[in-house]
This record gives structure tokens, sequence and C-alpha cells, in this order.
């Protein structure tokens, strides 16, 4: 990793200009041009590097809702039923924990009442239960890795 992409992943991280062009402005800040720092961005998402570059959202505050969720899966079905659980569109991500509750997932919604509609689909789909973990209180850490 080159010194400028060093750059860009650590003041990215800590914020994102909100304006009519945020890469130019963005770009300006670490000496480079926009086109080079989109396609900085596009290289460092493609070799996974970055396996996500975009906002995070308060969903609640836009009508929406998250959950945590989790499966308890035999391991020679894990990856049958991670498929099964990604191909929904309200899965955000999906990993695997050494656990009895081996899959974990987040699920978002337009609203609040979509969550258990769509873990009773998940549960119908895969034939297996879901737990779900909403959240009951929220923190803000701050996370910041610095590279």
């Amino acid at each position: 990793m080159d010194e400028i992409n060093r750059k860009i992943i650590n003041q990215l991280q800590r914020g994102f200009p909100i304006c009519e062009r945020p890469y130019e402005e963005a770009a300006k800040t670490l000496d480079i041009t926009e086109s080079d720092l989109i396609s900085r961005i596009e290289s460092l998402l493609e070799d996974k590097t970055l396996t996500r570059f975009g906002p995070m959202y308060q969903i609640e505050k836009a009508g929406g809702a998250f959950t945590l969720a989790a499966m308890t899966i035999p391991e020679s079905e894990f990856d049958k039923v991670a498929e099964q659980v990604n191909a929904f569109p309200e899965i955000a991500h999906n990993y695997e924990r050494a656990h009895k509750l081996n899959m974990w997932f987040v699920l978002g919604t337009e609203n609040p009442n979509e969550i258990a509609s769509t873990i009773k689909r998940i549960e119908d789909k895969t034939g297996y239960k879901v737990y779900n973990m909403p959240k009951l209180e929220e923190f803000y850490v701050g996370l910041y890795f610095p590279v």
C-alpha cells in the first residue's frame, strides 16, 4: 500500500464532505485529483483492501429498522443456508461465529413491522429458527482503524 492510499483510508474513515462534488473536495485535502481519488477507492474495493465504502445511516430516523439475528446451522448446511439468507435483500451482512449460534446477520427493513415478517420468510426458506436480537440501546463508539 502506498502512502496516498494510506492517507485516503485514514482521512475518509473520519468523514466525507457533504457537498455538490464531495470527491473533488476530499481529493483537494489529499493533494490528488478527483479522478485519482475515485480510481484509488475503486481499486481498494476491487482488491478487497476495503470491503465497503459508503455512508452509515441511522435507519430508524428514516422510519426503518435494523436488527441483529442469529441461527444455529449444522456445519454441513452452513454454506447452503448462508446463500439462502444472503439472497434476501434485507440482509446487510452475514458472518460465521464459533458458537452454538454460529450464523449471525444484520437485517434492515424499510419499516419496523417488516422485521418479523422477514424473519418468518427466512425461517420458512431455510427450515431453521432465527433468533431476533433487537437493539435496546445505541452507543456511539467512533470506530477508527489507523492504517
